[in-house]
């Protein structure tokens, strides 16, 4: 039976699927920011151990959504690579983007679980 308030049969698991989907994206953003940090930078070998960790934290995040830990855990990636800003200033861009694609999944999240209105 559908939610009335959304119009979806398991809005909790549209969430999630967002959810995975948007560290999906942003792992493989991440991985596609490797080549250009190898060039640009002077010893990326830095740059590239903490993209390829943050990179491995999403894939993970992203097959572990159905857990409620995934949300404030997505959070603390997004804090992550705003705070690498100082290694390069595209980073916490990206850092940037991302915390405000995920602050809209979490935003949809709460809106498909509050009860409809009356």
């Amino acid at each position: 039976m559908a939610d009335q308030s959304s119009g979806l049969r398991a809005p909790e698991r549209a969430a999630r699927g967002l959810a995975a989907m948007a560290m999906g994206f942003e792992a493989l953003s991440l991985l596609l920011a490797i080549v250009p940090m190898r060039m640009l930078l002077d010893d990326a070998t830095f740059a590239t151990v903490v993209v390829l960790v943050l990179t491995v934290a999403c894939i993970a995040l992203a097959g572990l959504a159905r857990r409620p830990w995934v949300w404030p855990a997505g959070a603390v990636v997004q804090l992550v690579l705003i705070a690498c800003w100082p290694i390069h200033w595209a980073l916490g861009a990206a850092g940037l983007v991302f915390a405000l694609v995920w602050g809209y999944c979490w935003h949809v999240k709460i809106q498909l679980a509050k009860p409809p209105k009356r």
